[in-house]
C-alpha cells in the first residue's frame, strides 16, 4: 500500500506523522510511503533525509492524497482535507470524534475509513500506539520547562554565601501521564512537589516518585481506574466541594501549580478558581494543560500567556508537545507505524482491516459507508492499578502477647520434634553401622559444623549470595579433602588434591569478588 504524510496545516503545529526512521520501518512491512514536500522542515527532517530512506518527496498536499492510499497525519484534517479523502481511503490521525460530530459524517459520505489515534484503548497490547500517552507524556514535562522558565527563582533550594534560597514548591493537579511526566521532571529539578488525584489508586505512584500525595479527607467518594479506563470520572458536587477547599488551604503555599485534569469528551473541570489565583505568591506560576478543552484554571487563556493583578503568571499553551517537535514526531510516528504493523498481519504490504480486533475496532470510527464510533467496550480490561489493600487492623498489647505466646509454643514443638528425630536416627546408626561408618560420618558432622561456623562469622556485610552458601559448600568439602589428602592411596590423594584447588577457588575467588562489589559503592 502507499502511505503518505502531507504537511500540517494548523497553526503553529511543527508535528510530522511520518520520520524517515518510521518509514524504513514501513518499508520492511512491504509498503511504499510518500511524502509533501517540507513536511518534515519544522521538526528539523529534510526532504533530502526521507530520499536518502526511499520516501517519494510529492509537491502539493492535493497530489498526496491522490496518489496514496492511506494517509497518516498529526492534526484533525480540516474540511478541505476530508473532502479529498476517497473511497476506501484510510486516514491516520488525532480525530475527536465525540467533538467532531460534522467532520466524522463528512469522513462517512467520503467513503474513507478513519482509525483515530486519540480512540486506540487503553489495554497492555496497545501501549505501543497509545499515542495520547506519547504526546502527554511530553507535555507533562515540557510544562515544567516552561514553568521553570517564567519562575523567578531555582527550583531547588540552595545555601550559598550570598544567602539561602528555599527550594519551589509544586503541586501537580492529575496524576494521568501528563501529571506523572511533570512529578518526574519537577522532582529531578529538586522541587517540593506534591500531586492530587481523584482515584486513590495512583498515590503509590505518587509516592514512590519522590512527591507527596495531597490526601482528600472524603470518604464517600472512590473511584477505580479500571471502571473508566484509566481515566477519571465527573466527581459528586460534594466531592468537588470538598476538593476546592483544599485547593484553597494549599493556594498560598505553592509557587508553581500544573493543572492537567481532563474527563474524556467533556470540557475541562475548573479546579483552580479565580480566589485561588488571588490567594498565591506574587511570581508564582500557573500552567494549565487542559486550556484546550477550556482550562482547570478559571482566568486560563487559551494559546496565551497572562499575568495577573497580584503577579501571577498563567500559561494556556496548547502546543506543547510542538514545542519539542523532533521528539513528538518521532514518538507519533513509532505510535502510527506499530499501528500499521498491526494493519499489517502478513508483512506483505497488504493492510488488513480486522474489526474483530480490540485496538483497531476500538480505533476505527469510520468503516465501510458506515459511522462505527462509539466502539464496543473492549474485551480486555483496561489498564488501572488495583486499589490498595486496606491496613490490617492494629493489635492490643494483650493480643501482640498473646500471639507471640503462641509462636513461642508453635517453635517450640517443632524444634523439640526435629530434635528427637534427629536423635533417634542418630542412635539407630550407631547401633547397627559398622565402626568403619562412623568414623567417616563423624568426620562429615565435623566438617559440616566447622564450614558452617566459617560461614556465620563472616561480617554480614560480606554476605553475597555468590558466596554464602557455596562456600560453605566449599569448607566441607576442602575439610574432607583434608583428611583424605594423607591416605595411602594415589587416587585418592590426587582427588583430594583436586578438591583442595577448585574449592580454594570458589572461596577465595568469591571473597575477590565481593571486595571488588563493595569497592563500586565506596568514594575514591
Amino acid at each position: 500500500m502507499k502511505i503518505g504524510a502531507p504537511k500540517e496545516i494548523h497553526e503553529g503545529e511543527n508535528r510530522v506523522a511520518m520520520t524517515p526512521d518510521s518509514a524504513t520501518q514501513l518499508r520492511k512491512l512491504g509498503h511504499e510511503c510518500f511524502i509533501e514536500a517540507g513536511a518534515g522542515a519544522a521538526a528539523g527532517f529534510a526532504d533530502d533525509a526521507y530520499r536518502a530512506a526511499g520516501v517519494t518527496v510529492v509537491k502539493g498536499a492535493a497530489a498526496l492524497f491522490k496518489a496514496v492510499d492511506v494517509v497518516i497525519k498529526v492534526r484533525p484534517p480540516s474540511e478541505a482535507e476530508a473532502k479529498r479523502l476517497r473511497k476506501d481511503q484510510t486516514l491516520i490521525s488525532f480525530f475527536y470524534p465525540a467533538q467532531n460530530e460534522k467532520l466524522l459524517e463528512l469522513a462517512r459520505k467520503q467513503g474513507a475509513t478513519v482509525i483515530a489515534m486519540d480512540m486506540v484503548p487503553r489495554i497492555s497490547r496497545a501501549q505501543k500506539m497509545d499515542a495520547l500517552s506519547s504526546m502527554a507524556n511530553i507535555a507533562g514535562y515540557r510544562a515544567v520547562i516552561e514553568a521553570a522558565n517564567n519562575f523567578g527563582r531555582f527550583f531547588t533550594g540552595q545555601v550559598t554565601a550570598a544567602g539561602k534560597v528555599p527550594p519551589a514548591r509544586v503541586l501537580v493537579v492529575g496524576a494521568g501521564v501528563a501529571g506523572l511526566a511533570a512529578i518526574g521532571a519537577s522532582v529531578s529539578l529538586g522541587a517540593i512537589t506534591y500531586a492530587f488525584d481523584v482515584r486513590p489508586e495512583v498515590a503509590e505512584q505518587i509516592e514512590s516518585m519522590g512527591a507527596e500525595f495531597v490526601y482528600l479527607d472524603f470518604k464517600d467518594e472512590s473511584q477505580d481506574g479500571a471502571a473508566t479506563g484509566g481515566y477519571a470520572k465527573p466527581s459528586s458536587p460534594e466531592f468537588r466541594e470538598a476538593q476546592l477547599a483544599r485547593f484553597r488551604e494549599l493556594a498560598p503555599q505553592m509557587d508553581i501549580v500544573i493543572t492537567t485534569a481532563l474527563i474524556p469528551g467533556r470540557e475541562a473541570p475548573v479546579l483552580w478558581t479565580k480566589d485561588m489565583v488571588e490567594a498565591m505568591k506574587p511570581g508564582s506560576v500557573i500552567v494549565d494543560l487542559a486550556a484546550e478543552r477550556g482550562g482547570n484554571c478559571e482566568l486560563t487563556k487559551a494559546d496565551q500567556r497572562i499575568v495577573t493583578d497580584n503577579g501571577v503568571t498563567i500559561i494556556g499553551y496548547t502546543d506543547f508537545p510542538s514545542r519539542m517537535a523532533a521528539q513528538a514526531s518521532t514518538l507519533y510516528a513509532n505510535n502510527i507505524r506499530h499501528m500499521l504493523t498491526d494493519l499489517t498481519p502478513g508483512k506483505d504490504g497488504v493492510i488488513v482491516h480486522d474489526m474483530e480486533d480490540d485496538v483497531i475496532r476500538g480505533a476505527t470510527v469510520t468503516h465501510a459507508g458506515e459511522i462505527t464510533f462509539p466502539p464496543p467496550p473492549p474485551k480486555v480490561q483496561a489498564i488501572a492499578a488495583a486499589r490498595p489493600k486496606e491496613k490490617p487492623r492494629e493489635l492490643t498489647a494483650e493480643e501482640k502477647r498473646a500471639q507471640e505466646l503462641a509462636l513461642f509454643r508453635e517453635q517450640t514443638r517443632r524444634q523439640v520434634t526435629l530434635l528427637g528425630v534427629g536423635g533417634g536416627l542418630l542412635l539407630l546408626v550407631g547401633a547397627y553401622a559398622p565402626a568403619s561408618f562412623m568414623q567417616h560420618f563423624i568426620v562429615f558432622v565435623l566438617a559440616v559444623f566447622v564450614g558452617f561456623q566459617v560461614i556465620w562469622n563472616v561480617s554480614h556485610s560480606l554476605h553475597t549470595p555468590l558466596m554464602a552458601i557455596t562456600n560453605a559448600i566449599s569448607s566441607i568439602i576442602i575439610l574432607g579433602a583434608l583428611m583424605q589428602i594423607g591416605s595411602g592411596s594415589f587416587l585418592v590423594i590426587l582427588l583430594a588434591a583436586l578438591s583442595v584447588f577448585m574449592a580454594g577457588i570458589n572461596i577465595f575467588g568469591g571473597f575477590l569478588v565481593t571486595r571488588r562489589m563493595l569497592a563500586m559503592f565506596q568514594k575514591s
